[in-house]
């Protein structure tokens, strides 16, 4: 259970924690975000001022993040993590190791889309559909549909420059939002999710097994329907049972955010929920014939091309404009984020921190800061660790040495870089260039070098800023 007195931000929990251990150690708890947003916070007078960055991360946009800056002020960075019984250590250290983002771990295996959508056969395909439809229904459409009633002329040369099977599907799916698929009511917000249950779970299921029935044969003679692919059987709606009841409450009160629609008091009422969805007329589903259900697992979308797409965009694009005139004004629509899923990966495939692989990596990282502090230790006295608590397995090595890029006579890695000091003209700067044998001409040449940065290559340069980065090619 956790105590009350633990319930505030990390930083300040772990720095009253620290506290209690050492009073005289002093710590700045601070709870902003470290990312580009926060770089006035986080400005390079801060950067200049570290000695070194330990980090606690839990995500790699974050880690990767931390390497770029760490990289750019010569930084050391004691890296770590954790998960489940496992825990790792990594030291990147300036000229003497590689950075965090030299090397990546290969992307998690993705499954399949035809299986997600057609062929699931374990529970992460499941999930993984069902984030999919959550994000698309009440965040992307709704983004799509307030970039083109924001400015309905560029997202319409947006639409017809790209004039693929993506663009038709998605003003397909805005032109459903205001127009058939469009709530103005509870009620109506209540019909789209009974609607959307029977397209789901019903006649989508309908159309695969009519399409490959139980029977069905592959090219080489083989069952179409064998392992691991599991026949489907086609859900009946019923108000008595309650996981039924609880999709249309769910998406009819989520469908209510997104249109910006009062939601009644009874709206998670079972009893009256029922009543309302018995009253909803649910058109006969008909399987049609000569439907292509994608098969192929290495397709990255099920989109169908078209050779009517620029014809069918045109289309689309004239009844929009239509249906942004029936609209009440400044109607927007309320994209809905579900942070939880990103939080948990995945639903049902939570690890939990586990307090001794936390201290173990605490600790080494604790070991490698002496060093740090110290200085003047070669790569060779430095570690990077990988344990797994659960086998037991403990494994640990030098760190990588950073790679060294060669032309010529030049050798360079990763944490090289020529430092010019001063706020220089154009032409300083590139007599600085022309000592190192580098020319060039310009009519820019009096002109000072952020100044010429900010003209030219719109470089945003603020008054936090001391450093300027310039890439030569």
């Amino acid at each position: 259970k956790m105590e009350e007195a633990n319930t505030f931000a990390k930083s300040t929990v772990a720095a009253t924690a620290a506290n209690a251990i050492n009073p005289s150690l002093y710590i700045d708890a601070l709870q902003n975000r470290a990312c580009p947003d926060t770089e006035n916070v986080f400005h390079d007078t801060f950067w200049e001022g570290l000695d070194v960055v330990i980090n606690a991360l839990d995500n790699v946009n974050a880690r990767m993040y931390m390497d770029m800056r760490c990289l750019y002020f010569q930084k050391p960075l004691l890296e770590s993590g954790t998960l489940g019984a496992k825990c790792n250590t990594q030291m990147v250290i300036p000229h003497l190791t590689e950075n965090y983002g030299a090397s990546r771990d290969p992307p998690e295996k993705q499954a399949p889309m035809c299986t997600v959508h057609s062929f699931p056969h374990n529970i992460d395909h499941c999930l993984t559909w069902a984030r999919s439809e959550f994000e698309g229904l009440l965040e992307k459409t709704p983004n799509e549909v307030n970039s083109f009633l924001s400015n309905p002329a560029q997202y319409a040369a947006a639409m017809r420059k790209a004039g693929d099977a993506q663009a038709r599907e998605l003003l397909e799916r805005v032109s459903e939002c205001l127009n058939k698929d469009r709530c103005s009511t509870f009620d109506d917000c209540i019909s789209w999710a009974r609607l959307k249950f029977e397209d789901y779970f019903s006649n989508r299921v309908k159309q695969l097994t009519f399409t490959f029935p139980e029977d069905a044969a592959t090219s080489m003679g083989a069952p179409f329907w064998s392992a691991p692919k599991r026949f489907p059987r086609a859900l009946q709606f019923s108000a008595a049972d309650q996981s039924h009841l609880n999709f249309i409450m769910s998406a009819s009160i989520l469908r209510a955010e997104s249109f910006g629609v009062a939601i009644p008091e009874w709206a998670k009422n079972t009893s009256k929920l029922a009543d309302v969805v018995q009253k909803i007329i649910v058109p006969t589903f008909e399987p049609k014939q000569g439907v292509n259900i994608v098969t192929d697992e290495k397709a990255s979308n099920l989109s169908s091309t078209s050779v009517d797409d620029v014809a069918v965009i045109e289309d689309l694009l004239a009844k929009l404009q239509e249906y942004a005139k029936r609209l009440p004004p400044g109607f927007q629509m309320k994209p809905i984020q579900f942070e939880k899923l990103k939080a948990k990966f995945i639903a049902g495939r939570i690890i939990p921190a586990i307090a001794t692989s936390t201290a173990m990596a605490t600790g080494l990282v604790c070991l490698e800061l002496y060093k740090v502090m110290a200085g003047e230790h070669p790569v060779e006295d430095y570690r990077n660790t990988f344990a797994n608590l659960a086998l037991p397995l403990f494994s640990m090595a030098e760190p990588v040495p950073p790679k060294v890029m060669k032309h010529k006579e030049t050798s360079w890695t990763v944490w090289d870089r020529w430092s010019v000091q001063g706020n220089l003209t154009l032409a300083e700067l590139l007599q600085w260039f022309a000592d190192k044998g580098l020319t060039a001409y310009s009519d820019r040449l009096p002109k000072k070098v952020v100044d010429v940065a900010r003209e030219v290559g719109k470089v945003d340069v603020p008054e936090y800023r001391r450093h300027l980065d310039i890439g030569v090619a």
